[in-house]
């Protein structure tokens, strides 16, 4: 049974159930659009679930069948109206997307509906993106005429490509759940009705795994390639003395599903 996690942060929901967390981006009225609050107040609702000793997982989703609607552009027209606060503004937002990419557990976006913009930004700051078949991605920033950060915009190409970066920048349209999945956005494309259940019972999954070979992974993705090697270095040292080795290996031989 899941429990409430309290995130102080309104707009902000989140449960527990066993070793996997769900953030819940909760404004459904405004199709979970996020306000400056919701971007400021992530990181250290991050924070605090990885803090969590049970947690191994991580699922983010919307409320209400659909993921997040991107920015609140009320709000937005009125931080435009003053650069310095268009400047704090993208400063937070920049800093919410990190605290996401940097969670020390693997992440999952569960899409349902509209994925767009600042949800858009969110869903690419995850390991990996689950999606229902009527989800519709879209970063729409040219839209706008509002200039998309240096740091979504290298994470989207290095997960799609430059070219297909470009195609969803410079068009700010809204592509369908398999043709995301054709682009490299999406990891995996179910019915509505079973995408929920398949992202738990693959949260279950990832959360049996061996938290020490997961970590290693996310630390030499997290870098430039000519730097994964000093990356992954100090849980390659780890690893010869931590338990997970000869858990697994035991585990292999006996024929049994290892307990790291």
């Amino acid at each position: 049974m899941a429990e409430v996690f309290e995130t102080g942060v309104a707009g902000l929901g989140a449960e527990l159930d066993g070793p996997v967390a769900t953030l819940v981006l909760d404004r459904p009225a405004r199709r979970n659009a996020m306000t400056l609050a919701m971007w400021q107040g992530l990181p250290g609702v991050l924070e605090r679930l990885a803090a969590v000793p049970a947690v191994r997982v991580l699922l983010v989703t919307g409320a209400e069948r659909t993921f997040c609607a991107g920015a609140d552009i009320a709000e937005l027209s009125e931080v435009y109206a003053d650069p310095a606060r268009a400047d704090a503004y993208h400063a937070q937002n920049v800093a919410a997307e990190e605290a996401l990419a940097a969670f020390p557990h693997p992440t999952v976006a569960v899409v349902h509906g509209a994925c767009v913009g600042g949800g858009c930004q969110l869903a690419v700051a995850c390991d990996l993106r689950f999606a229902a078949h009527d989800a519709r991605f879209g970063i729409t920033p040219a839209k706008l005429g509002v200039v998309y950060p240096a740091v979504p915009t290298v994470r989207l190409a290095g997960l799609v490509g430059p070219a297909r970066a470009k195609y969803l920048l410079f068009s700010g349209e809204l592509v369908t759940a398999e043709r995301a999945e054709r682009f490299g956005l999406v990891d995996e494309v179910l019915p509505a009705t079973e995408l929920d259940g398949r992202a738990a019972e693959f949260a279950r999954l990832l959360a049996k795994r061996s938290p020490q070979s997961i970590g290693a992974v996310k630390a030499a993705l997290a870098v430039p390639p000519q730097e994964a090697a000093a990356a992954v270095a100090p849980w390659e040292r780890a690893s010869r003395a931590a338990p997970d080795v000869r858990e697994g290996l035991a585990a292999f031989l006996e024929r049994r599903e290892p307990r790291f």
